[in-house]
């Protein structure tokens, strides 16, 4: 079952637990698969990530293609844990955005992981524009979701209905906003997965009180100028995605649920 917001945990645990018990041996630990792929934004990953370790009984994967070392699009250097075929089952299913999504989109060995991971996923999630890789997969056809505001009217395309929120849950199905929505993403998983009592702690641990210095995090709260300047400045890589989404859809009819 899919815990309501910070209000079944006690539920969905119990369940899990009946789950395991039945097999000797097991243990209640929380699987999460965290996909790698070049040029990916690294706040996106490492936002949540940070949260996500700090989970009790938790083992974060950091997943791809291959065992090559992947640089995201600021040049920092992520080693993966595992490849496509060899990562252990996963309670929570995770995709990162940044400017390298249109290989992640084009590259079909990815979206078959993501479609065969995802029926078995407690939980199946992004940050960014990594929802979009999601669509592509044919895994928010029919959810709301959210992703960063410049990409929020490509959802309709993979048939998805584009919420302009931080975060999204529908169902299983949790989208996170740009960047550093990832922290609050993070946080909210937690709270759906060990209660809000946890979330909190590791909020506090994290220090996470945020007091930026500009108001200009949001569309809604920059000035029209910047938006029209960063929308203008983007628009070549957006129609490109516009394009790749468009082309993912017909060589792909069918939607995973």
């Amino acid at each position: 079952m899919v815990a309501a917001p910070f209000g079944g945990e006690t539920i969905c645990l119990a369940e899990r637990f009946c789950a395991y018990i039945a097999r000797p041996g097991a243990t209640l630990t929380t699987h999460i698969g965290m996909l790698l792929f070049p040029r990916l934004t690294q706040l996106d990953l490492t936002g949540p990530y940070e949260v996500f370790a700090r989970m009790p009984d938790t083992r974060v994967h950091l997943v791809s293609h291959s065992l090559e070392t992947v640089v995201s699009d600021g040049g920092l250097a992520l080693a993966p844990d595992n490849g496509f075929d060899d990562c252990p089952p996963l309670d929570v299913l995770f995709v990162p955005g940044g400017p390298g999504i249109s290989g992640a989109i084009e590259s079909r060995p990815t979206l078959a992981f993501l479609q065969q991971r995802a029926p078995a996923a407690q939980y199946v999630t992004s940050v960014c524009t990594g929802a979009l890789v999601l669509g592509a997969a044919g895994l928010l056809a029919g959810y709301r979701a959210t992703t960063h505001w410049l990409s929020l009217d490509l959802l309709p395309i993979v048939g998805a209905t584009p919420v302009s929120e931080r975060i999204v849950i529908d169902r299983n199905r949790i989208t996170g906003a740009g960047v550093t929505a990832g922290i609050d993403f993070g946080l909210v998983v937690a709270g759906q997965l060990f209660g809000a009592d946890v979330a909190r702690a590791i909020q506090l641990m994290m220090e996470y009180d945020p007091a930026p210095p500009f108001d200009s995090g949001s569309p809604r709260t920059a000035s029209a100028a910047l938006v029209t300047r960063i929308t203008e400045r983007c628009q070549k890589l957006q129609d490109e995605r516009k394009r790749l989404l468009m082309a993912s859809r017909k060589t792909d009819g069918s939607t995973a649920s």
